[in-house]
């Protein structure tokens, strides 16, 4: 009875993280598929609204000033519970945004309660990955690429629908609020850390997370880069039009999801280690078939590579920082945040610069020296005991 009892007690806390971060991905899926009706209700042209989507940014620094302070001295859980709600009641607040000051808060809050998320949701599944004794992290993260699919599609139909983005995501929000409250009491719990326990925050960057995060860092770019630019490759400089772009990037985010259903596997024969040089390698020979021999059916083969390399970086990375001696895991997570939030928020505008300078196909071989710098790095990844 005892040992049917943990599993059931397993099975739920799984699901309890899992929904976290399909949370997590379905907001973000939802806004995203309705930004041109957002942008109409504001009634802004394209560059204002480019503008006014770096709001987010702003919320993002906060957030991960707040959330290095608190994680480790706050419940996990706690945290993780308060940072989605506050997700869910701004998600249909901000897609209802009809003026410039609205859109603005809204991102600002956006940025603060998503990417404080993101750190209690990973030491939660850490906390779930040791329990259970085998790799969990990448499945959590297919989680969250499920959520975005799933957010993107109910916003299609609700725009085929003439449904207004508010009230899409109100809907949203509602359903996926109620699942929160009937599994978010399965999350596994934890006790803050003791304050004579509590090391400076200087003392939580040890070589081994700086390390992490620089990888994190690196894999950010790649995805960020590859996210934002892939599209505009195929479209633009191979001048292949609008519908083969959406076709590359389509592509490129279903070989991240496809690489994240299968990464727990590879992890379990390779070790986190190697199948985190294997990744890298991957997305630098992505990046050699996109751009070295241009042509469009390369540059969707060679970003479905970049796709399915890059899609369990970030998650090994922070499965080995949850995972670090006489580190707490929230507090070990919280540097690979801080490493991987300005890989993502500069690789569009670097790629931009680089652009300018040396054409997009040479801007993308960033792709591959990314890929090859983080392979390296790599060799000096010492490995926990129970990783």
């Amino acid at each position: 009875m005892t040992a049917i009892a943990t599993s059931s007690a397993d099975l739920r806390a799984r699901l309890a993280v899992r929904l976290v971060f399909v949370v997590l991905g379905g907001t973000q899926g939802g806004w995203m598929a309705r930004i041109p009706a957002i942008r109409d209700q504001v009634g802004v042209d394209t560059a204002c609204w480019g503008l006014l989507s770096s709001s987010s940014a702003a919320g993002d620094l906060v957030a991960i000033v707040l959330i290095t302070v608190l994680i480790g001295r706050v419940s996990t859980r706690l945290l993780a519970l308060a940072a989605a709600s506050v997700v869910l009641v701004n998600a249909p607040v901000l897609a209802g945004a009809s003026s410039v000051p609205a859109v603005v808060l809204g991102l600002t809050v956006w940025g603060v309660g998503a990417t404080f998320l993101a750190t209690p949701v990973n030491a939660l599944a850490v906390a779930v990955e040791r329990a259970h004794g085998r790799p969990l992290m990448s499945g959590f993260h297919a989680c969250y690429s499920v959520g975005v699919l799933a957010g993107g599609t109910l916003g299609t139909l609700a725009a085929a629908a003439d449904i207004a983005p508010g009230v899409q995501m109100a809907g949203s929000s509602g359903v996926l609020g109620a699942l929160l409250l009937l599994l978010g009491a399965r999350l596994p719990q934890d006790a803050a850390v003791q304050k004579e326990q509590r090391q400076p925050l200087r003392n939580r960057f040890t070589p081994q997370l700086v390390l992490l995060a620089g990888i994190a860092f690196l894999g950010s770019f790649v995805e960020g880069a590859a996210s934002q630019w892939s599209s505009v490759y195929t479209a633009d400089y191979l001048d292949e039009g609008a519908a083969l772009g959406a076709a590359t990037y389509t592509s490129f985010s279903v070989a991240i999801l496809a690489g994240r259903l299968l990464g727990d596997r590879f992890t379990a024969r390779l070790g986190r280690r190697g199948f985190l040089r294997v990744s890298l390698l991957t997305v630098a020979a992505g990046g050699t078939v996109a751009v070295v021999h241009p042509g469009v059916w390369l540059a969707v083969s060679g970003f479905v590579l970049v796709g399915l390399g890059i899609a369990c970086v970030l998650p090994a990375a922070i499965a080995l920082a949850g995972r670090q001696p006489d580190v707490p895991a929230g507090e070990g997570v919280s540097v690979i945040t801080i490493g991987q939030w300005p890989g993502f928020l500069l690789a569009g505008p670097a790629v931009g610069l680089l652009a300018g300078a040396a054409g997009l196909r040479g801007a993308l071989a960033a792709l591959i020296v990314s890929g090859v710098c983080a392979a390296v790095l790599v060799r000096w990844v010492a490995m926990p005991g129970d990783a």
